[in-house]
């Protein structure tokens, strides 16, 4: 393994009833990477990002983190050897501010004094400092999405797996959420997963396209938006012939 490559997937696969999610990918993150998968529904992103996060078990094939086999281990020692999970839907602790729930993922990293202005820090940037004793109750979809954001970047992970993070947004939130995903990225390698084909060019560097479980494009935005393979997938061979 390449000494700049962080998470590394070999392999990797799983069926359900006789039926290839996620056929055998081969899959490098490097260092502070931000990378996005995209795909049409059922192609298989949103099952690769579980097993990369331990949230299912691999068929077949093997996932190493800094060169240490993943096998076997719960999503709860994943997170621990220092990959954090945002998924889909926020998962905060309601009845606690804003401030709160960053300071409980900054404990995580830090402890005494150096919690506090890497509370204020990520406060200000998420935007949310006016909020800070809000209840996460209470917030707005989009705002609850920050606060989880707010916390991969007070927890400092070495990789962050990023669930559809721009979901239910409008464009203006959009925008604000690339700009929290690219301080995040100063500090970890990035997984986005996300079918918003305009969040992903705002923000993909490097774009990994799945379709029925198996990898058939990576490239920069531009790159795999030209691939015929991939204009086939999204838009249907007829279609994508005839653009």
């Amino acid at each position: 393994m390449s000494d700049d490559i962080i998470l590394q997937a070999r392999g990797l696969g799983i069926s359900f009833g006789g039926v290839d999610a996620v056929k055998a990918v081969d899959f490098d993150l490097r260092q502070r990477e931000l990378r996005c998968l995209i795909g049409p529904n059922g192609a298989g992103k949103t099952t690769f990002f579980r097993l990369l996060s331990g949230q299912y078990a691999p068929t077949r094939g093997s996932v190493t983190f800094r060169g240490q086999p993943l096998s076997g281990l719960k999503p709860w020692q994943i997170a621990r050897l220092g990959i954090g999970i945002k998924t889909q839907v926020p998962s905060l602790f309601e009845g606690l501010s804003v401030k709160e729930n960053i300071d409980v993922a900054a404990r995580a990293r830090l402890r005494g004094r150096a919690v506090a202005p890497v509370v204020a820090d990520v406060l200000e940037h998420i935007g949310l400092g006016d909020l800070r004793h809000r209840p996460c109750a209470e917030l707005a979809h989009g705002q609850r999405q920050w606060v989880e954001l707010g916390q991969m970047l007070a927890m400092k992970p070495a990789v962050a797996l990023l669930d559809e993070p721009a979901a239910g947004m409008t464009h203006g939130e959009s925008l604000k959420t690339v700009q929290i995903i690219r301080d995040i990225t100063r500090h970890s390698a990035v997984i986005v997963v996300e079918h918003d084909m305009d969040f992903i060019r705002m923000i993909g560097d490097c774009v990994t396209v799945f379709e029925r479980g198996a990898v058939i494009a990576q490239g920069s935005f531009a790159e795999i938006s030209r691939d015929p393979q991939v204009r086939a997938a999204y838009l249907g061979r007829k279609e994508a012939a005839d653009a």
